[in-house]
């Protein structure tokens, strides 16, 4: 690739179209080239790679040749200085069209929860709970309420709806533990 010199860089960077035309020809190897291995662990299409080449086109020409402008020929060669910014641009075009992702933390534990179609609802023996655990457990498994519902809807405390649910639970174990074959 031929080296630019302040003429020619001054040329370029006053709109000469002819000036650009062979600016763009003799680049777009070394742009392509930059561009492609940059991008290659993105695993993106080739029509993405194209439109990342194309994006160091305009960011040399945006804004009147303001990052064209800056290529200083005392310190890199021509080819080097397309190199960097061609990998730059590369990595921003890749960046960009990478989908989000969220942590799975932040994600609902709806959106991840998988419905069971197959829940059998146990028989529970008329005067095995109390009135009170029974509306707990109603409240926590049938209507999938949390802790902190149940207790404002019942007017109680947090504690109060885990300690009942807990001795509902003792209760139904120990209950159905001693029918088990």
């Amino acid at each position: 690739m031929t080296e630019l010199n302040q003429t020619d860089l001054r040329v370029l960077t006053t709109g000469n179209k002819r000036a650009w035309d062979t600016f763009v020809a003799a680049a777009a190897p070394v742009i392509n080239a930059v561009v492609r291995r940059a991008m290659a662990s993105y695993r993106l299409s080739e029509e993405d790679v194209m439109d990342a080449a194309q994006d160091v086109f305009l960011r040399l020409c945006a804004n009147d040749f303001r990052l064209l402008k800056t290529y200083d020929p005392a310190r890199a060669g021509l080819a080097t200085w397309l190199a960097v910014v061609s990998r730059s641009a590369a990595v921003d075009h890749a960046r960009r069209r990478r989908q989000g992702t969220l942590p799975i933390d932040d994600v609902p534990e709806s959106a991840l929860a998988v419905e069971d179609r197959h829940i059998e609802k146990i028989k529970i023996p008329q005067g095995l709970l109390t009135d009170r655990q029974t509306l707990i457990l109603k409240c926590l498994y049938d209507e999938e309420r949390d802790v902190a519902e149940v207790a404002l809807l019942l007017k109680i405390d947090a504690q109060t709806v885990r300690s009942t649910h807990h001795k509902a639970l003792l209760r139904l174990r120990a209950h159905f533990g001693e029918e088990a074959p």
